[in-house]
């Protein structure tokens, strides 16, 4: 893959930022063209300064597209994009999020609904339209962003949970129906990652969070990238419908 139109092409959703924008550089770092997105026309200007930087650092092509992807018609365009502008789509890395915590008591359901349509709905959403790429090359990696709290789950977070939950359940059902077509279907469940999300925790939060860590810190966004990287190679052909949690031993 040393030509541009011979290279691997990902999708990574929610990219401009955090976790997603380290996985789009990886990816990128890994030689693959790569569709940067954000969630709207108005953080568009992130994911072109992104796409801009991968083109310049690491040589490939990079395509900023906003799309909002718990809109089926935005999200089918955001594949539709990279399907016009690459000719193929390879990776698809699920990573776009949202959190809307409160305890279940006092939730709301516009509070439930749009984690729920955003985690889960709109990871559906580009699986759906990618598969249907992947499945005519006969290739494809699906990479879903769950959460140790899918797994474990969490006070104040039912909604976040039941969202993670559900994209695992979304990742094995894919990995079953999309294997023969030499297609895997992972999840991978981070832990705290040092993000803007617990940039706002106070000290007294990341000191009790860092002391359920068994290697005694946050991660880094790039814990998680290395993963995915590996996950979208050829090397990892041979794993599919997992579940990977990335959280430093929290969960053991």
């Amino acid at each position: 893959m040393t030509e541009n139109n011979e290279r691997r092409v990902a999708v990574v959703t929610g990219s401009t930022r955090g976790i997603g924008r380290e996985i789009a550089r990886e990816l990128a770092a890994a030689g693959m063209n790569v569709v940067v997105n954000s969630s709207s026309e108005r953080s568009l200007p992130q994911a072109a300064e992104l796409a801009r930087a991968l083109a310049d650092e690491f040589g490939v092509e990079a395509m900023p597209v906003a799309a909002n992807v718990a809109d089926e018609v935005e999200a089918n365009a955001l594949i539709d994009a990279a399907l016009d502008g690459f000719g193929r789509v390879d990776v698809l890395v699920n990573n776009a999020g949202i959190t809307r915590d409160g305890l279940a008591a006092r939730m709301s359901d516009d509070d439930f609904d749009a984690v729920i349509d955003i985690n889960l709905k709109g990871a559906f959403h580009c699986c759906r339209a990618a598969a249907k790429a992947m499945m005519k090359q006969r290739w494809g990696r699906i990479i879903n962003m769950s959460s140790v709290v899918g797994v474990y789950g969490n006070a104040g977070q039912v909604n976040y949970a039941a969202s993670k939950a559900g994209v695992i359940g979304l990742t094995k059902s894919l990995a079953k129906e999309l294997a023969k077509r030499n297609i895997t279907a992972n999840a991978v469940a981070p832990g705290f990652i040092a993000t803007d999300m617990t940039d706002a925790l106070t000290d007294a939060q990341r000191e009790a969070i860092t002391g359920r860590i068994g290697c005694g810190r946050l991660g880094e966004p790039a814990d998680i990238a290395h993963l995915v990287r590996f996950l979208a190679s050829d090397e990892a052909s041979y794993i599919t419908g997992q579940v990977i949690c990335v959280d430093g031993g929290m969960s053991l």
